[in-house]
Parts: structure tokens; C-alpha cells; sequence
């Protein structure tokens, strides 16, 4: 397959380039750079199957394609609360261009949707046909609402141009080439820990998430490009196995043999009470589930902020 990737110099989209070239599969890697590094497609740079294009997701995109994964947007909340009209244009009229491509090439279509669609849910764990909690006007709003926005699109254009789109909810993601400054929660961890600095946990430390290793995620999208069964539908993709921010600021103080203090600090606004996903649709389309453990995960980024300082 012809595949183009937005954003794929991204954290997440660089390990998708990665798998998809090694899969056999042509890869056209869009990204600005805004939050993406050349770093990460290093590996691929002059590979004949990749090609890395600088440029704006919001541009119109002239390409010949047989399938296009729109992962073209800031993620983390340092980033979208410090470019947040280019948050919720990347995923509105991003989304848009990237979606043109697919209807003029009669391409499938992935969108990597977020778990933030679900805000501060009422309900635990979180399955697909949770409707959510967000604050519309809330400083988080920029992200949340444009993907919530991003998937109404995309559903609009499955039901009226009858593109074969698939939708995928990622949950709390980590791995290497994360960046430094990122600013979620476990290479901010990490970094404090290695450092010797108290590591920070912001409101009581109670709040849960669920970590996914950036491996098993990218195998979850792979499948979910190249099945059939996967098309139309909207699915979970994470790691189910919940845990408190104090636990895994427990856990990595034990893996890094650190002696730093835990340092509380206020909860942002709108920050959620619990992440935990359903993953029954992606065990039963995708055949999916994570098989890599936190401790390993944690060890593998441990190792992978030691041996690359900068």
C-alpha cells in the first residue's frame, strides 16, 4: 500500500513509519515540525520506500494514495495550551485535507482520536460508547473538541462520500522519543528521577491512567489500517491496566533505584479523575491486546532518556 502519514515525525507517527515501512508498504511522512523531530525518521531518511515531505497538514495534499493515517496534531497538554488555534486547526481542517485525500483516491482513512474525547468520564472504565464529559470553554477544550469535532468529520464523510474510515481512541501512550520537554507524566518522571530531582505529581496523586507501550499501540494501528474489519467502526486502543499517578511515581522511583521525594503540587483544570479503557472491540476485530508489561516499557524509556541526553 501507498500510505500517507501525518504528523509522522511525531512521536507515535515516527514508530507507524517504522512498522509500515518494514511491513513492505511505500510511506509519505507529512509533518510542519512543530512538535515532530527529523530525528525520529532518521533511521528511514533514504530508505526507498519513505519519503518525508515538509509542510502543513492544513495545505491542501496532492498525492496518490491507497491509504492515509491522520496523526498530524500536538498531543500533549503543554503543547496545546501553548499552540492552541493550531491545535483545533490541524484537527479540524487538517482532518478535512487529509480526509480529501482519501475520497479523491478512494483510500481508507485512520484517525488517531484520543481518549480525551471521553474528558473527565463518569464512568470507569471507558468503552466506545461512552458519549463523555467535557468542558466545551474549558483550557483543555482546544484538544478535546477538536477531536470530538475530527471524528464527527470523519463520520460524515463514511456516511456521505462512503470513505472506508476507521476511528481509534489512544489512550495515555509512552516510549521512546518521547521528547524531554513533553511534559506528561512519565518522562517527566523519568527525568526527575535519573536527575535527582523530587518528582511531581500535580493534585493528590489518587487520579488513574493506563500506560501503553508505543510498540504494542503502533501493532493495534497497523492492524486497524490493513484489516477490513476494522472499517467503519470506532475503537479503543491502550492499555486497560489502571494504576494511581502515585503508584507509578512508586514504580519508577524503584526502577531507576531514585531517591527523590514526591513533590505535590495544585491539579490543573478539567485534569481527569480516571483513564481506563474497554478493550473488547479491539480484542474481537483487531485481534489486539498490549503485551508489553509497564515494567519493561518503563526500563526500555529509562534506558532510552540515558543514552540519548538531548
Amino acid at each position: 500500500m501507498r500510505i500517507l502519514v501525518t504528523g509522522g515525525a511525531g512521536f507515535i507517527g515516527s514508530h507507524l513509519c517504522d512498522r509500515l515501512v518494514a511491513e513492505g508498504h511505500e510511506v509519505t511522512c507529512l509533518d510542519n515540525l512543530c512538535t515532530g523531530n527529523l530525528r525520529n525518521i532518521e533511521q528511514l531518511q533514504g530508505k526507498p520506500r519513505f519519503r518525508f515531505v515538509l509542510g502543513d497538514a492544513v495545505k491542501p495534499i496532492n498525492l496518490e494514495v491507497d491509504g492515509v493515517a491522520n496523526l498530524a496534531s500536538p498531543a500533549s497538554p503543554i503543547d496545546y495550551s501553548r499552540l492552541p488555534v493550531e491545535t483545533m486547526l490541524v484537527n479540524s481542517l487538517g482532518t478535512y485535507q487529509a480526509l480529501e485525500v482519501a475520497r479523491k483516491n478512494k483510500a481508507r482513512f485512520l484517525m488517531a482520536s484520543t481518549s480525551e474525547i471521553y474528558g473527565d468520564p463518569l464512568q470507569a472504565p471507558q468503552g466506545e460508547d461512552y458519549l463523555g464529559n467535557v468542558n466545551t470553554i474549558g483550557p483543555r477544550a482546544c484538544y478535546d473538541e477538536s477531536k470530538r469535532f475530527a471524528e464527527a468529520l470523519v463520520s460524515t464523510y463514511r456516511r456521505i462520500h462512503g470513505v472506508k474510515t476507521i476511528i481509534l481512541r489512544i489512550f495515555n501512550t509512552f516510549g521512546p522519543r518521547m521528547r524531554r520537554e513533553d511534559g506528561r507524566v512519565v518522562p517527566n518522571f523519568i527525568l526527575q528521577a535519573i536527575s535527582g530531582q523530587p518528582l511531581t505529581i500535580y493534585g493528590d496523586g489518587t487520579q488513574t491512567r493506563s500506560f501503553c507501550y508505543v510498540d504494542d499501540l503502533v501493532d493495534g494501528i497497523y492492524r486497524a489500517l490493513t484489516m477490513d474489519t476494522a472499517i467503519g467502526e470506532v475503537i479503543n486502543l491502550g492499555n486497560d491496566g489502571e494504576m494511581t499517578i502515585l503508584e507509578l511515581a512508586q514504580r519508577v522511583k524503584e526502577i531507576t533505584g531514585s531517591n527523590s521525594d514526591i513533590s505535590f503540587q495544585p491539579l490543573p483544570e478539567d485534569d481527569p479523575q480516571r483513564r481506563q479503557p474497554r478493550l473488547e472491540k479491539a480484542k474481537a476485530i483487531l485481534d489486539w491486546e498490549p503485551e508489553v508489561d509497564l515494567e519493561m516499557g518503563l526500563r526500555r524509556v529509562v534506558e532510552w532518556f540515558q543514552t540519548n541526553p538531548v
